[in-house]
C-alpha cells in the first residue's frame, strides 16, 4: 500500500537547535528507503510564504489567486515522503524516523488506490 507522510514544521516552537543534523536525517533516512525499494517520491517545500492557493468558490465558477496559503495554522506543511509499505505498522514506523523539527509532526496518509486509478483512466471505475 502507498501512504503519503506529509511533514509539518512549527515554526512558533522555537529555532531548529540543530537544521544540519535534520537536512543529514534525511539524506540518511532517503539513502535507507531508495535502497530498500520504499521510497516513491520525496520533496521539500519551500517557505509558505512563497505560496499560491487558488480557490473555486463554486463549480464551474472563476477561479480567485492569491499569495500565499493565509491559513491560521501554528503547523506549516514543510515537505513529504511517498512511500510503499506492507502495512500502518510499517508506515508508522517510517514515520517515526522522518526529522520534522521542533513541535512537528508526521501526518500519514493512505493514498486512495481505487479513485487514483479511476482518475488515471487505468481501469473502469463508479464512484460513490
Amino acid at each position: 500500500m502507498k501512504y503519503l507522510m506529509l511533514i509539518y514544521n512549527n515554526p512558533g516552537a522555537g529555532p531548529d537547535p540543530d537544521p544540519e543534523g535534520r537536512l543529514q536525517g534525511h539524506v540518511t533516512l532517503f539513502r535507507e528507503l531508495d535502497a530498500a525499494g520504499a521510497v516513491l517520491s520525496s520533496a521539500a517545500l519551500r517557505d509558505p510564504s512563497a505560496a499560491t492557493t487558488v480557490r473555486m468558490l463554486e463549480r464551474g465558477g472563476t477561479a480567485t489567486v492569491t499569495d500565499g496559503p493565509f491559513l491560521e495554522a501554528k503547523e506549516l506543511l514543510a515537505g513529504y515522503y511517498l512511500v510503499e509499505c506492507d502495512s500502518l505498522d510499517e508506515a508508522k514506523e517510517i514515520a517515526g524516523r522522518i526529522p520534522c523539527g521542533v513541535g512537528g509532526a508526521v501526518e500519514i496518509r493512505p493514498v486512495d488506490e481505487e479513485v487514483t486509478t479511476a482518475v488515471r483512466g487505468d481501469t473502469p471505475h463508479r464512484l460513490g
